[in-house]
């Protein structure tokens, strides 16, 4: 078997096990046929840290917290960016080491890690970039921590995470109530017929509360960005729920840039 033919089924096994058995999302095989060439879906993601980063010179290498299969990783590698993608699933390590089989140093580097011991000097990144996976680490605080460690003076860190105040839980892709209490999340879970075990794994953080965790660290100097759209806006419920939107300000996903002095 060749190694794009290896590669696409293990991107479709590992994913098929998240969508379908892990979530239990009915439509588990169209975003699994996404992931298969994910590559094109994270371009707009990279395009859109360097226009927050814009006009500021920004230099590599650029770390990824919770890189998953690596495709972020390979379009900023393609851009001529020097990155390093960091993990702790084996089964997403594995994947990345696939793709620096077949792309070579144009995949970026992949290390296994917990996002709470990176394994890397003080002050080594330009940009440290973290998307979709600080929600689920073990401790929010010693991940920040290291986080701006490892982050150069003058560096760049950006988040993105779901907020807490939104009405939407992007895993499950359900609608979901603010600040829900863990045993209510589970039974709302088997209501609808849904696997509970990954709710365990999410931290659903607000914005203040990120903020308080950078200021403890040093880094006072963020920006934050609202202008995604609610994932919930196409639905019935949505002519309640702009409302809530519009009046309280809430964005559905915390998206932040922060500098370290």
């Amino acid at each position: 078997m060749s190694l794009d033919a290896t590669l696409r089924e293990r991107i479709r096994e590992y994913y098929t096990g998240y969508y379908r058995d892990t979530l239990g999302i009915a439509d588990w095989s169209t975003l699994v046929a996404l992931r298969e060439d994910e590559e094109t879906g994270e371009a707009p993601q990279f395009a859109r840290l360097r226009d927050l980063l814009s006009p500021h010179e920004v230099s590599g290498p650029l770390l990824n917290v919770g890189c998953g299969t690596g495709g972020f990783d390979v379009v900023a590698a393609s851009a001529g960016m020097p990155v390093v993608g960091v993990d702790a699933d084996a089964g997403a390590m594995g994947i990345c080491a696939l793709k620096r089989r077949k792309l070579g140093v144009g995949s970026g580097v992949f290390v296994r890690s917990l996002a709470e011991a990176l394994p890397f000097r003080d002050g080594v990144f330009g940009v440290v970039y973290c998307f979709s996976a600080i929600e689920h680490v073990e401790s929010v605080a010693r991940t920040v921590s290291e986080i701006v460690r490892v982050t150069r003076p003058g560096g760049f860190i950006y988040l993105h995470t779901p907020n807490a105040w939104s009405w939407y839980e992007g895993h499950y892709k359900l609608f979901w109530a603010p600040f829900l209490p863990e045993l209510a999340g589970r039974l709302y879970l088997r209501l609808r017929g849904r696997p509970t075990a990954y709710l365990r794994t999410l931290r659903r953080l607000t914005p203040s509360q990120l903020e308080r965790e950078f200021q403890r660290h040093g880094v006072g100097e963020l920006r934050f960005f609202d202008d995604e759209k609610p994932r919930e806006s196409m639905g019935r419920a949505w002519m309640v729920l702009k409302h809530y939107y519009r009046a309280s300000g809430v964005a559905p996903f915390i998206e932040l840039v922060a500098r370290k002095p």
